[in-house]
């Protein structure tokens, strides 16, 4: 059986899970659900980050043991994705005794391959996104995702990580079109600009963090969060025996702020500790919340609740899929939300779904063999969300709403062979579009194929109530 391993990034506990952590998830998601409908083994990670400086510094904030505060925030990420219908099959936590110790022994290989050494780290550190920055990160001497106050100098002793030694293979690999892993080609371009530019070794350790795993050979030293937190994805694979041959993972889906950790500094530590590269990298944009920036001053993030609350578990899922920002920055917002949530499943699909439930009762339904489309499946497979469903819409919605309409099986007598046969075209056109949409509205279209399977069965109530 075909194996595919996808990853989300693990979310740092210092936030609470909002639309950016959700789009990213739900996607995933869809990819998963997506390969296990082709009758593909599945191996679907995400997780929780909760090491670092932030994660001490919000527990001391609150009176916590810094564990205890973890053990009390990283299960809200858990309760949004089981209340999002998220099917991964683990959820790796960074404090985990077992991932700790696959830390450990990466580092320690990386080490003794003579990766690994001592110096100054002298420059900017932005506290806001735990992370060492370089002149061009900078913005007017400044991060420019965090407050000014959040940019501080710091001069300091730790361990380097040889990233230069490198970047000769990335770029190789990356300008490659058979090696190349970053995707899509705007984020390739990017890193490879970035790598040509020039690049300096990178601290992988902090010595006045004691949250954090401790380096093996300097105990007085912990691991920098960043380099902690990528290693998740191929210790899950370690630790969980019955997943060890699902590494190296098909597929990281991450956002575009952590793009250099991903595609530059894990896949050279990789490199120097011997173990096979990941085959892909995605990248997405940002969603833009009413024209502005998401941002906790602002206090304009949509939470996963606040979804769920409005348009159900199904149709916060389909609103996430249709406006993902894949390639762009994506401007969303519940006024936004509720106009195509309208538009498209109380209005077009879930009324088709009545009229034709109304019009069909006891009417026998097609029996048909599925292939899904190729098209279709590449869409799936290239993150192009929007697209794949406007596909399905097209070919099997839209155009049954467009039959129904020409021929008006209303007007026409119960046995009409005219009626009959349209409402059976229609009925097996819901039951493709559910099969297609699956991945991406779980429960409503397991609702749909039963309502379609053999006599077509009354509606007890609307599918998608209108907003």
């Amino acid at each position: 059986m075909k194996k595919y391993f996808v990853t989300t990034p693990i979310y740092y506990i210092n936030d609470i899970p909002h639309i950016g952590h959700t789009c990213t998830t739900v996607a995933a998601d869809i990819l998963a659900r997506a390969h296990r409908q082709r009758g593909e083994e599945v191996f679907f990670l995400t997780g929780t980050d909760e090491h670092g400086q932030k994660v001490a510094q919000a527990a001391e904030k609150e009176g916590l043991e810094v564990k205890e505060y973890c053990d009390k925030i990283s299960p809200r990420f858990e309760e949004a994705w089981k209340k999002l219908n998220i099917s991964h099959d683990f959820f790796i936590r960074t404090t985990d005794p077992r991932h700790e110790k696959v830390v450990g022994e990466i580092m320690e290989k990386i080490y003794e391959n003579g990766d690994i050494y001592k110096d100054k780290y002298e420059g900017y550190y932005c506290i806001g996104c735990e992370k060492f920055l370089t002149e061009s990160d900078l913005v007017d001497q400044k991060c420019p995702l965090h407050p000014e106050d959040q940019t501080v100098k710091k001069s300091e002793e730790n361990w380097f990580f040889k990233l230069t030694k490198y970047v000769p293979k990335l770029i190789e690999m990356i300008e490659n079109k058979e090696t190349n892993y970053i995707f899509p080609d705007g984020k390739r371009s990017e890193i490879l600009a970035k790598l040509k530019a020039g690049v300096n070794d990178v601290s992988i350790s902090r010595e006045n963090v004691s949250w954090g795993v401790a380096l093996p050979w300097d105990k007085n030293q912990t691991i920098y969060v960043w380099i902690d937190a990528l290693i998740n994805y191929y210790s899950a694979t370690r630790f969980l025996e019955e997943k060890e041959d699902f590494w190296p993972a098909d597929l990281h889906l991450l956002g575009k702020e952590i793009l250099w950790f991903h595609t530059v500094i894990w896949q050279a530590m990789l490199l120097s500790a011997g173990i096979e590269l990941p085959k892909k990298t995605y990248t997405h944009s940002f969603y833009m919340i009413d024209g502005q920036k998401m941002s906790k001053s602002l206090g304009n993030a949509i939470s996963p609740n606040e979804l769920i609350s409005k348009f159900g578990v199904d149709g916060s899922r389909y609103l996430v899929a249709r406006s993902f920002p894949s390639t762009d920055d994506a401007d969303v917002g519940l006024t936004r939300f509720i106009e195509k949530y309208n538009a498209d499943l109380a209005n077009n699909l879930g009324n088709l779904v009545s009229r034709v439930c109304k019009l069909g009762v006891n009417l026998e339904s097609p029996n048909f063999n599925l292939q899904l489309d190729k098209e279709f499946i590449e869409k799936i497979d290239d993150l192009k969300l929007d697209e794949a469903i406007g596909w399905v819409f097209e070919n099997y919605v839209d155009k049954s709403n467009n039959r129904l309409n020409e021929v008006t099986p209303w007007k026409l007598s119960a046995n009409d062979p005219k009626r009959i046969e349209v409402l059976r075209e229609c009925a097996q056109n819901l039951q493709l579009a559910a099969w297609y949409l699956e991945p991406v509205m779980p429960e409503a279209c397991k609702k749909i194929q039963e309502i379609f399977e053999g006599e077509i069965k009354a509606l007890d109530k609307p599918l998608f109530m209108r907003i």
